[in-house]
């Protein structure tokens, strides 16, 4: 079975929007879970996971409909969120605390969002043979 760029795209938009919902929500859950929940949820772990994930799914992605229509804005603001993410992960809660990590994942997830949206669309409106 053969993957398109439509699918890698919704693949990558999807991740990144699981990826905000983590950020934005978990803390909530744990505040109003028992404590043996809170207790098994390893937000910081879970945010590597998704993010390792999200990271080559969307290289390769934005990668691919760069080749086909040529846009290097839709490129950069990828992977402008992608490096913000990866920042925020690495070093936003022990630089600028844990709503500032919160505040970077949530922007660079929303940029990389945006991106694979508008490398959607473009693809779709050159008729691109990387969609159905």
């Amino acid at each position: 079975m053969i993957f398109s760029q439509e699918t890698f795209d919704k693949l990558a938009i999807s991740l990144s929007a699981i990826c905000t919902l983590n950020c934005l929500f978990l803390p909530s859950l744990i505040v109003l879970s028992s404590g043996y929940i809170s207790s098994q949820i390893d937000s910081e772990a879970l945010h590597g996971f998704l993010l390792s994930f999200a990271l080559p799914l969307s290289i390769f992605a934005l990668s691919r409909g760069y080749k086909n229509h040529q846009k290097p804005s839709v490129l950069i603001l990828g992977f402008s969120g992608l490096v913000t993410m990866i920042l925020a992960y690495f070093f936003g809660e022990s630089v600028s605390g844990k709503s500032a990590e919160q505040f970077f994942t949530v922007a660079g997830s929303l940029l990389v969002v945006y991106a694979h949206y508008i490398n959607f669309r473009t693809c779709n409106d050159l008729n691109c043979d990387c969609h159905n």
